[in-house]
C-alpha cells in the first residue's frame, strides 16, 4: 500500500469525526500515541508485535492530522526528502 492510499483510507473511515475533533485535539491524540511507542520502546518486555501496533497508530493518527489540514504526506516527503535532500540527510 502507497502512503497516499493509506492516508485516503484514514480519512475515508475517519475523516467526519476528525474534523469535528479540529486540530488541536488531534494533535493530542497524536502525542498520546507518541508516547505510548516512547514507552512501548523503553520497555524491554514489549513485543515486536506491539511495537508494530504503535508504529501502525502514530501513522494513521499523523494521517488524520495532515486529511485535517489538507496535506499530501506522500507529495510532501516527496518534495522535502526525495528531491531535495535536506542538511544533515546527505
Amino acid at each position: 500500500m502507497e502512503i497516499k492510499e493509506f492516508q485516503k483510507l484514514i480519512a475515508e473511515r475517519y475523516q467526519q469525526r476528525d474534523l469535528s475533533r479540529g486540530t488541536p485535539k488531534t494533535f493530542m491524540w497524536f502525542v498520546e500515541e507518541v508516547g505510548e511507542l516512547a514507552t512501548a520502546l523503553a520497555d524491554e518486555k514489549t513485543t515486536q508485535k506491539e511495537k508494530e501496533e504503535e508504529f501502525a497508530d502514530i501513522l494513521a493518527w499523523l494521517c488524520t492530522l495532515a486529511n485535517i489540514n489538507d496535506i499530501d504526506i506522500e507529495k510532501a516527503c516527496i518534495e522535502k526528502y526525495q528531491k531535495n535532500c535536506p542538511k544533515g540527510f546527505k
